[in-house]
């Protein structure tokens, strides 16, 4: 037993260093830093930080290369190192309605007030490779005004969901300004039936991949909300983060963060109690991360649905389907664990299929000479059934 466990570790050593050689691959070729990762790659930065619950676009940049780019163990190594971090104090809400921002559109109005500001997006791209990347030249500086970068003194912009609601076409939401100490996912155990603070901190670090199939089964027609949904505003900008120390009694800035929000709106057909009205999905990441956002929207309008009085009748709806399977380092956890050794319950399985096959070997060779016996009881039968 003692050799066995002295062989695995050395196994374990050499699986180590194979992973760093596999990791920094070939020597001729530079090696990748951390900062042109987190410079050079600012969306696989953003998700890591969105889903690993942590905002330290440095750290999560150094999560992505140990993990050789595997995002989701990127996502893990950085909430592990999370749970090691002291809590010394809670920050105010951030407010978006201050949001610096670097890119706004809507595709529910065309002339959106405030304006659309396109920002950096893929939006309007070919979707075909750009062979002129492989030369590394530098991109070119001027965007004709339109970069939605370094814009300094921005006023505030009203949202446009504001708007529908001075008409009273969209269901009202909670004052703003009233703050609630939310629920803590990552210090209490999900428990069902959730408040939609809860269900939203699920749902921020869910999977995208899970979140966005989620939200496509319900354009699909797998959920009752009230069909087609429409972006009324999507947001990104940087944000304050403020916090009010008890030796001060004060707001103070202790610095911003950048954010994606997004206001996703369906028609509600009202109830009893409410007008038909167009009812509100959420979403909000770290960073850059419009689809995720999207997606996160479609899926709380859907989730709402024992709130607003609609039928559960998809997958999308089920709040204990959805939020149980939607954690991609649980998941990865529960899929993985199956790599590792399980000697020992191979073996009692292989012991009861190999019980289970003689007894079925018995119950077919019974059957066998039981069907035998029977023609050969009809045979006879017949026999004298011709002679007679």
């Amino acid at each position: 037993m003692y050799v066995a466990v002295k062989g695995g570790e050395r196994a374990i050593k050499n699986a180590h260093k194979a992973l760093g050689k596999k990791r920094r691959g070939d020597v001729g070729v530079k090696e990748l830093s951390v900062r042109q990762i987190q410079e050079q790659l600012p969306h696989a930065v953003d998700r890591v930080m969105t889903e690993g619950s942590l905002y330290d676009p440095e750290l999560a940049a150094l999560a992505i290369k140990q993990a050789c780019g595997d995002l989701i163990e990127g996502i893990f190594l950085l909430r592990a190192y999370r749970t090691t971090l002291p809590r010394f104090i809670s920050t105010r809400p951030i407010n978006t309605d201050k949001i610096d921002i670097t890119r706004r559109i809507s595709a529910a109005f065309k002339d959106a007030p405030g304006g659309q500001m396109l920002g950096p997006t893929f939006d309007y791209t070919h979707r075909l490779l750009d062979f002129s990347l492989l030369e590394e030249k530098e991109p070119e500086e001027d965007c004709a005004g339109d970069c939605g970068e370094d814009r300094e003194d921005n006023p505030p912009i009203s949202r446009i969901v504001d708007f529908l609601d001075k008409e009273g076409l969209v269901e009202k939401l909670a004052d703003r300004t009233k703050y609630e100490l939310p629920g803590d996912l990552t210090r209490e155990p999900l428990l069902f039936p959730v408040d939609r603070d809860v269900r939203l901190q699920n749902l921020v670090r869910a999977d995208e991949g899970f979140i966005l199939s989620m939200g496509y089964s319900s354009e699909r027609g797998f959920a009752s909300t009230g069909g087609h949904p429409f972006v009324v505003e999507l947001r990104v900008g940087e944000v304050d983060v403020e916090i009010v120390p008890e030796e001060l009694g004060f707001t103070v800035c202790i610095g911003e963060i950048t954010v994606t929000e997004g206001d996703v709106v369906s028609v509600y057909s009202g109830s009893d109690k409410a007008p038909p009205q167009f009812a509100r999905g959420y979403g909000l990441v770290f960073g850059y991360g419009e689809r995720k956002v999207i997606s996160m929207a479609q899926v709380d309008r859907a989730l709402r649905c024992r709130e607003l009085g609609e039928d559960i009748e998809s997958p999308v709806q089920d709040e204990e389907f959805v939020l149980s399977h939607s954690d991609n380092v649980q998941a990865t956890g529960f899929v993985e664990h199956l790599k590792l050794p399980h000697h020992v319950d191979f073996q009692g399985e292989l012991e009861v299929l190999r019980r289970m096959r003689d007894e079925w070997e018995v119950r077919v060779e019974k059957r066998k000479r039981l069907m035998d016996q029977t023609a050969q009881n009809d045979k006879g039968q017949g026999e004298t059934c011709n002679v007679m």
